[in-house]
């Protein structure tokens, strides 16, 4: 939106509202069924329902927040068949009643990664002793056994011809870095036997089973260095479609479907390279043909029916939306069935990013996406705000971020950065921070601010880093050495990450002993920076103590630091009901550092940073 020649601020409650998150796209028996979470309802997360010539739906209780903590991060947590909706809420399994919209408890317990099979409901059930696999009985009075257990962990239970496959992997490792696929002779209502790992092991993560319109076990593997897709032969795993690229998501959370069946024999298939999604058609004879789509970004939430895949898409000028595509013809049909965009927004002149490789040190080349000021020349030179995305095992994302929109139209330039230990590089990248927190990430990081600086783009002094979670511990060490920012935001941080190792959830605990080992604990002494802190007090990934700790040690150093609590707010501040909360807080932050420095230049006049 222009006002003349100044272009228009974002409002931080649009850029809020318009940050409507989907998730766990799915088809049922009438329809297709997705997560939506809404930040500015304050209602958490609701099922979705599209019909072709009904448009969408609510299906779960209004003020119902389906949700799973399984595994800390949750997913797959819900499921539909014969218009009975099963999901997770925050005490247990819930089906809903056949008349009405009210949901009845069916187990206490943590649940994730619903799959309907043949007359019952299969699920991963958490607890401290480990994880199992469930069987829900569909009809009358629910009937719950199990099915495997592991004093581990387990997931993607799925149901073939008189089998069932799923994953596993140790209380030692993430599923990104060592994960199996298992197979097993089955019968509804009868138990599993004789147990098969296929493949997996130590080296190798294998994820993503599924079972194929064929009868073979698909899934996906990264023993080539690279998540690709094989199929089970009955002897041995044969690569479906080698690329030079991620087919899979890093699996934060359970549930994740990345590639599908089509009819005809073909496989469509979600790729990453980069901070770039593609999505690709494999046909029967194993060419791979690429599907042109206005997509940078797709979630590895693919449903297939048909010739038809249902999609959550995004670029740098689409907020995220629910898509089908239809793959019958060469040209692909794109029908749009739900976007995020908020109408206030709409027209909205938005920045788009431009791709920047740096060499670092080490000889290393790493990638950035730079959104400079929205409306601004070719020529552009303005404060900085450089992001260390959370994971660190996740990576840039190429879509419309509001919240991004909400700087940039403010006079900022955004930068996202792809740190050594992002996904969609390969395997050997994304280990490569193991032992290495806090120093590869911080250089990476200031590499960029430093070639932003040189080349004149970047306003010295108005440098700043921001980051969530992993990120969070990321910008705190770079103000916590000379370098070239000059203040520094830190989300839902983690502090010490020996520590952090004894609070984080158990499916978390062998991330924070394999990263650990680098620059160790932040240390207040050692912080050279203003620095604004944020965390909810419900967090339970990184804990709000851990941050009050280092809030009043910095304040004894007279180093006090701006500090934001938020009440009942969890991990995810961004997605959250006070996410405006936070957003003022980061603009005010950065406009007070900058207001400081022009101040004690004599004959300056403090800079607002907006346009």
């Amino acid at each position: 939106m222009r006002l003349g020649d100044r272009i228009a601020e974002v409002p931080v409650d649009d850029a809020v509202r318009a940050s409507v998150s989907y998730d766990q796209l799915r088809t049922g028996d009438d329809g297709l069924y997705w997560l939506e979470t809404r930040p500015d309802a304050g209602e958490g997360t609701t099922v979705t329902r599209w019909r072709s010539g009904e448009g969408t739906h609510d299906v779960s209780p209004k003020g119902f927040d389906v949700a799973s903590g399984v595994h800390a991060y949750g997913g797959g947590s819900f499921a539909v068949v014969e218009g009975t909706l099963w999901c997770v809420g925050g005490d247990g399994l819930y089906r809903s009643r056949r008349h009405g919209d009210e949901l009845e408890l069916v187990s206490h317990g943590c649940f994730g990664d619903l799959t309907i099979g043949d007359g019952e409901l299969l699920a991963v059930r958490e607890s401290e002793q480990g994880d199992q696999l469930v069987a829900v009985s569909l009809t009358g009075a629910p009937q719950m056994r199990t099915l495997v257990s592991s004093r581990a962990f387990l997931g993607a239970p799925r149901p073939g011809p008189g089998s069932l496959a799923w994953t596993a992997w140790s209380e030692h490792d993430m599923p990104w870095d060592a994960c199996e696929v298992w197979a097993a002779s089955y019968s509804p209502n009868g138990g599993v036997e004789d147990p098969v790992r296929l493949a997996g092991g130590p080296e190798e993560s294998a994820l993503e089973p599924q079972w194929g319109p064929d009868g073979a076990l698909y899934f996906v593997s990264d023993r080539n260095g690279w998540w690709n897709l094989y199929r089970w032969n009955g002897l041995q795993a044969v690569a479906v479609a080698p690329i030079a690229g991620e087919c899979a998501a890093e699996p934060w959370e359970l549930g994740y479907t990345s590639y599908g069946f089509l009819d005809g024999g073909r496989i469509v298939v979600a790729a990453q390279e980069g901070p770039r999604h593609r999505l690709v058609v494999v046909e029967p004879d194993g060419t791979v043909r690429p599907v042109d789509l206005p997509y940078t970004s797709i979630k590895p939430y693919l449903a297939v029916q048909g010739t038809t895949v249902a999609l959550i898409g995004s670029s740098p000028t689409a907020a995220p939306q629910v898509s089908l595509v239809n793959l019958a013809d060469a040209a692909p049909q794109v029908e749009v069935l739900a976007r995020s965009e908020h109408a206030a927004l709409d027209g909205a002149c938005v920045s788009t990013p431009t791709e920047l490789r740096v060499r670092v040190a080490s000889g290393r080349e790493l990638l950035a996406l730079v959104y400079p000021p929205t409306g601004s020349a070719a020529d552009w030179r303005a404060p900085v705000i450089v992001r260390a995305h959370p994971g660190p095992t996740a990576s840039c994302l190429l879509r419309l971020d509001w919240q991004a929109q909400f700087f940039t139209s403010r006079g900022f330039a955004v930068v996202d950065v792809d740190y050594l230990g992002s996904t969609g590089y390969g395997r050997v990248f994304r280990e490569s921070l193991y032992g290495r927190w806090g120093l590869d990430d911080v250089d990476d990081c200031a590499a960029v601010a430093v070639l932003l600086l040189s080349t004149g783009r970047a306003v010295p002094g108005q440098v700043f880093i921001r980051g969530a979670s992993a990120g969070g511990y990321t910008a705190l060490h770079a103000v916590a050495q000379d370098g070239p920012f000059a203040a520094a935001t830190a989300v839902s941080a983690i502090v010490d990450p020996d520590r952090w190792a004894q609070t984080v959830p158990r499916f978390q605990r062998a991330h924070a002993m394999r990263l650990r080992g680098g620059a160790g604990p932040v240390r207040a002494a050692t912080v050279q920076r203003p620095v604004l802190l944020i965390h909810g007090t419900a967090d339970e990934v990184a804990v709000v103590e851990d941050v009050r700790d280092l809030a009043d040690e910095l304040t004894s150093l007279g180093m006090a630091p701006e500090v934001l609590l938020l009440p009942d707010v969890g991990h995810y501040v961004a997605s959250s009901r006070r996410a405006g909360a936070a957003l003022e807080a980061e603009l005010a932050h950065y406009r007070s550092v900058m207001a400081g420095a022009a101040s004690d230049q004599p004959g300056c006049t403090a800079a607002s940073g907006s346009r």
